[in-house]
């Protein structure tokens, strides 16, 4: 994907975050483009998923802007916050379904709470949204009796529920095999491709890294700021910084 020919859809500015009173992230601003699969990366402790919080409205920064759309989510009010997070995804990194509820239950739960569309269409939407990540045969099941991999896809479902035109993943691909993980990666890539949603996604999975992103952020807690930015191989290759090169070539030795 050019990112260079589409117009920025989030717009994050001269960010800090301060957690504890200790500065986890100084100063850094950013771009992701429309329809753009975006990776924010880096070691443990940097901030990535900080960083996330802070994007959808979870957490105020210390300073600095955040813009979903146009919108200055760090400095709305709570009503106009909870506007801008209605045309937002999230899906968190346990996939977060409550399980006491089926799937379809769960990816309805948006529905109800942000329309006043009625019970027949809200069933029906929600039975589209689970068809779209392959889990329409599974609308009854309860969370309890599917795989990790299908709460994942389910929990994609319910994020797109209310059709956003951004979703936030928090470690989609964490806990799951290989295979399961390479399914994921390509369901984000179809809708992406197929509905021109525009993914930010936090991990540390190099395989899904190089597989879904369109351009990537690398954060180094050391420094508390973007290191890199760029296509991955690009960096792997490229980058005149020994530990970029070192983290994209998963070598051990220090530098």
């Amino acid at each position: 994907m050019n990112t260079e020919t589409k117009k920025p859809i989030i717009e994050v500015k001269h960010f800090t975050a301060v957690m504890g009173g200790d500065i986890i992230i100084d100063n850094i601003s950013f771009s992701v483009a429309e329809g753009e699969i975006f990776v924010i990366l880096g070691g443990s402790g940097c901030g990535k998923s900080t960083l996330l919080k802070h994007m959808i409205g979870l957490i105020e920064p210390a300073s600095g802007d955040i813009e979903i759309g146009g919108e200055n989510i760090a400095t709305a009010t709570e009503e106009n916050r909870k506007k801008i997070q209605s045309k937002i995804g999230v899906m968190y990194q346990q996939g977060a379904l409550f399980g006491s509820m089926n799937l379809i239950e769960n990816v309805s739960l948006p529905l109800q709470e942000f329309t006043n569309f009625k019970p027949e269409a809200i069933h029906l939407i929600a039975h589209m949204k689970l068809q779209m990540v392959g889990l329409e045969k599974y609308a009854k099941h309860m969370p309890s009796e599917i795989s990790g991999g299908m709460k994942k896809r389910a929990a994609i479902a319910r994020a797109m529920a209310l059709d956003p035109k951004i979703l936030f993943l928090d470690e989609p691909s964490a806990g799951l095999d290989p295979i399961t993980s390479a399914e994921l990666d390509h369901l984000i890539k179809r809708l992406s491709r197929n509905f021109n949603i525009t993914f930010v996604v936090v991990t540390h999975e190099l395989e899904s890294i190089y597989s879904i992103a369109d351009r990537v952020i690398m954060l180094d807690k050391r420094v508390k700021k973007i290191v890199a930015t760029g296509k991955p191989a690009d960096l792997r290759d490229n980058s005149d910084n020994p530990w970029v090169r070192q983290f994209f070539r998963r070598e051990i030795n220090s530098v």
